[in-house]
């Protein structure tokens, strides 16, 4: 499932591409998918113009000029893609619009294609998934605080005011689970899954089974600033390309030649060339060094 960074990666291009185009028609081929009704995509969605495009946790909002927004959740194997109309005379089409040559993805619609979007600029999104887990909700944009996700999802760990006190105390409100589960919490903390959990408490030299009520405040200090700095790290590199993840112009993101444990089991440690190992702790596969984060006594 896409993580922070890859859903942050999608809403910044989204954002690029998206804000005074008007929704001229929109078609879907699975109820499961695109669950609104006739009536609200008529009245509300097509006619609409997105006024911007944002992200809370692993969701992405879109907001429309009629007071209501579209909800996404790609889950597994969701993908928004852009493309941008066709140039004429067969003139190449400018970077950033998407263009079939330079994406991972062929041409659309294909078979993973769910629900499609028309714009007043003859450009188009799709919204393809495989696994049809993902969906896309049409909600008046009053009523998004009230939905019981985003009532009870955790802090934001790239905001401004994210501080390592915050951090801590959300993450002892599970002081008798492993820290990695408390991080997987999306109530604890927004947007972090098995990647970057893995990544993070490798960088803070923290074993995934350590409980949180045995953590010191340095190790929250720690664990804080590596947390940021791979998120961050990873948003710069496009986040995370994992089957098919792709970001708002079919293109792949690179993280993962970057990673130092997530993946890498059987190779060095790049701090201190122990072989890095992978066994299971929250239900989750999860990348260790040994010598690097000894598990506490």
């Amino acid at each position: 499932m896409p993580e922070l960074p890859e859903v942050e990666t999608v809403k910044r291009g989204l954002q690029r591409l998206l804000p005074g185009l008007t929704v001229t028609y929109v078609s879907d081929d699975n109820p499961k998918s695109f669950p609104n009704a006739d009536a609200d995509v008529s009245q509300f969605l097509v006619g609409a113009s997105v006024v911007e495009v944002t992200r809370r946790a692993k969701v992405l909002l879109i907001e429309l000029s009629s007071k209501y927004s579209l909800i996404i959740h790609l889950k597994m194997t969701g993908q928004l893609v852009y493309r941008a109309p066709a140039a004429p005379d067969g003139a190449p089409v400018q970077f950033g619009a998407g263009h079939p040559s330079d994406s991972l993805i062929g041409e659309l619609p294909d078979r993973s294609t769910r629900v499609i979007f028309d714009f007043d600029n003859d450009a188009h999104m799709y919204f393809n998934d495989q696994r049809k887990f993902g969906w896309v909700r049409l909600i008046p944009t009053a009523e998004i605080p009230q939905i019981d996700f985003f009532k009870k999802v955790g802090p934001e760990p790239l905001a401004e005011d994210f501080t390592w006190q915050i951090m801590r105390d959300g993450l002892q409100r599970r002081k008798n689970a492993n820290i990695k589960a408390a991080l997987l919490d999306q109530s604890v903390i927004a947007g972090v899954g098995n990647i970057y959990a893995d990544e993070s408490l490798w960088g803070a030299k923290i074993h995934p089974t350590t409980l949180v009520r045995n953590l010191k405040d340095a190790d929250f200090k720690h664990l804080h600033k590596a947390l940021r700095d791979v998120l961050q790290l990873s948003i710069d590199k496009g986040g995370s390309t994992d089957h098919t993840y792709v970001d708002a112009e079919g293109k792949r993101g690179s993280y993962l030649g970057f990673a130092n444990v997530f993946r890498r089991e059987g190779q060095p440690c790049n701090r201190c060339g122990t072989i890095i190992e992978k066994t299971r702790v929250a239900g989750r596969g999860t990348h260790t060094c040994p010598y690097c984060q000894r598990p506490a006594n």
